[in-house]
C-alpha cells in the first residue's frame, strides 16, 4: 500500500461526501473511522475533507493541478473497493502530471 503515502504528490485535495446516518453510506463510515487517520498520517499536507449531508449518496472526489476533478459513487461498494477507487484516484492524478 506504498501508494497511500504518495497521494499528497498526486492530488491536491481529497473529499468524501456522505450521509451521517443512510444504510447507504454506512461501508463509506466505517471505511472514514479506519483510514483516515492513516491516509492523513502518510499525507500531513493534503487536504481530506468529509463532508456530511443527510441523505446523500456516498461519493469520493479527488482534486488535481488545473482545477481537475474526478469521482466515484460508493453506494453499495465494500471498504476494499474503496480503497481501490481512492488508489485509483491517485493514479489518475500521477497520469496526469506527465
Amino acid at each position: 500500500m506504498a501508494w497511500r503515502g504518495q497521494l499528497s504528490k498526486n492530488l491536491k485535495e481529497l473529499r468524501i461526501l456522505l450521509s451521517q446516518s443512510s444504510r447507504s453510506s454506512s461501508t463509506t463510515r466505517t471505511f472514514i473511522e479506519k483510514n483516515y487517520k492513516d491516509l492523513k498520517t502518510l499525507n500531513p499536507k493534503l487536504p481530506i475533507l468529509i463532508r456530511e449531508c443527510n441523505g446523500i449518496e456516498p461519493q469520493l472526489w479527488a482534486r488535481y493541478d488545473f482545477g481537475v476533478e474526478r469521482g466515484f459513487r460508493l453506494e453499495g461498494l465494500s471498504e476494499a473497493q474503496i480503497s481501490k477507487a481512492l488508489e485509483e484516484l491517485g493514479k489518475v492524478g500521477a497520469s496526469l502530471k506527465v
